[in-house]
């Protein structure tokens, strides 16, 4: 019941404000045509002539309809304005919700987790846009590049979007033991066929992410810069940072001992060359909204990437 008479008090004042607008309209015009007539038409000219107080009651009139639609339009942008606070308001609970719900699904500081959180990290970073920068260390670059392509190739147009990646390979165009080869007796050594697949390996992704630059101007998803270095280094850490608040870590924590393809000498049979396993090792992830010790660690691993990074050499 209550409703219904809502309802109608709602109608009436709708009916009675376009009375209001016409009426005011109507007489607005009337006092028009009536001083347009005394401009022309004599006996009406003096007949007002000295009507001062007829004269100013229409002052009186017209001044308090103009002051009534100040008030509606002050009325009207108040509402407005009211409105537009509510809804700012409700974006802003908004946005601590989705922030909130972020935060309980992300790993806390320290956790492990699987390679495909990272990946999701990494999409969530492309997909808001901005400035964008992303640093992988590691084997091949095989866990950054592959899933980074996908990625790449699936965001939505935005000309603002600027991506960095960069990406610290060991230098194999230099012998190393680890990955290597092992022989009969237990000693290892270095694998110079092994080191070339792992070059060519490592091209391969430099190759498949430098193929997106283009791609990414001529559809309007922002610029790219891809740079590959390479370190004399046995790659033992995988450090991935998403610009210079998350980092994620983890270590190649598996070796295989398996037939050297290259080898055709007989005692290949039992087995002889070692290789780092890690894709799927759990990594850490830590972020700087993890607290003292989680920010901390965030720092030390980017010190110490940089420095790697900074005596490391282009890939040829």
């Amino acid at each position: 019941m209550s409703d219904t008479r809502q309802s109608w008090r709602d109608r009436l004042a709708a009916v009675c404000g376009r009375a209001e607008s016409t009426v005011t309209k109507l007489f607005l015009a009337a006092v028009f045509g009536l001083g347009l007539l005394a401009q022309f038409v004599r006996p009406i000219g003096d007949a007002l002539q000295d009507k001062v107080y007829l004269g100013g009651a229409l002052l009186t009139v017209v001044g308090y309809m103009l002051y009534s639609e100040v008030r509606r339009l002050n009325a009207a942008h108040t509402t407005q304005r009211d409105n537009q606070e509510a809804l700012d308001q409700l974006v802003r609970r908004l946005e601590n919700e989705v922030q909130r719900l972020n935060t309980l699904l992300r790993p806390r500081g320290g956790e492990g987790v699987t390679p495909s959180k990272l990946e999701e990290e990494f999409k969530e970073a492309l997909e808001a846009g901005g400035e964008v920068r992303l640093t992988a260390m590691g084997f091949t670059g095989e866990t950054f590049a592959v899933p980074l392509k996908n990625i790449l190739q699936s965001l939505e147009p935005d000309p603002l979007r600027t991506v960095s990646l960069r990406v610290l390979v060991p230098d194999f165009t230099k012998e190393i033991e680890i990955p290597g080869q092992v022989g009969p007796g237990g000693e290892i050594s270095d694998a110079p066929d092994f080191r070339e697949h792992l070059r060519h390996q490592i091209a391969q992704h430099e190759s498949s992410l430098r193929s997106q630059t283009g791609r990414m101007t001529v559809r309007r998803r922002g610029t790219l810069k891809v740079e590959f270095r390479v370190l004399h280094m046995s790659p033992s850490l995988k450090l991935y940072f998403i610009n210079d608040d998350v980092v994620y870590e983890g270590i190649y924590d598996k070796l295989d001992l398996r037939p050297d393809p290259s080898n055709t000498a007989l005692a290949a049979d039992d087995g002889n060359l070692l290789d780092l396993i890690g894709y799927e090792s759990l990594l850490t992830r830590w972020s700087l909204d993890g607290g003292d010790h989680a920010r901390a660690i965030v720092r030390r691993r980017r010190e110490f990437f940089e420095t790697l990074w900074n005596v490391a050499h282009e890939l040829t």
